[in-house]
């Protein structure tokens, strides 16, 4: 099934192609990973809606990427709570280990490392998003331990995709 047509068949279970915006947009951006212009004013065409209605859906909630993220999107909260609890220490941990600044991706393409205002987590401060997982009390060491396993996870990923070889290659 197409883009085009998964959105017009998830539009289609909305009184208002307003409303259908949110699950269009995901569904564009499983289709092509991230958000650019051009995307965002097809799935406007798709809808028939304002183009500037897609656009500041897209921008507002963190769950969009109008920009390419890396495999494993780093979303670190920096609310009081996960303030309070070290999350701005985390954050020059983060940076440092990663060799790269909030909001950049590793030159290899893994990590994307983003603050976030809120995950509604303060429970678990302090938080980080990962995909759809949530990471809690996060110290050094469970940062660490979290950062080897998705290496692990994406060397796991490139060898299960890997080209077959043949004898002797």
């Amino acid at each position: 099934m197409t883009m085009r047509e998964k959105i017009e068949e998830a539009a289609a279970r909305y009184p208002d192609q307003r409303s259908a915006i949110m699950p269009a947009l995901l569904i564009a951006q499983e289709e092509h990973g991230h958000l650019p212009g051009p995307v965002l004013e097809e799935v406007a065409d798709i809808l028939g809606v304002e183009r500037i209605w897609v656009y500041e859906l897209a921008t507002f909630y963190t769950l969009f990427h109008t920009e390419p993220v890396g495999m494993f999107h780093l979303q670190l909260c920096d609310n009081v709570s996960c303030m309070l609890c070290g999350s701005g220490e985390l954050l020059d941990h983060l940076e440092t280990v990663l060799g790269i600044r909030n909001g950049d991706t590793t030159p290899d393409g893994l990590f994307t490392l983003s603050t976030v205002e809120c995950l509604g987590a303060c429970e678990m401060a302090p938080v980080m998003q990962v995909g759809d997982d949530y990471h809690a009390h996060l110290d050094v060491a469970r940062i660490n331990a979290l950062l080897d396993s998705l290496r692990a996870t994406a060397g796991a990923a490139s060898v299960e995709h890997a080209p077959a070889r043949l004898p002797g290659e």
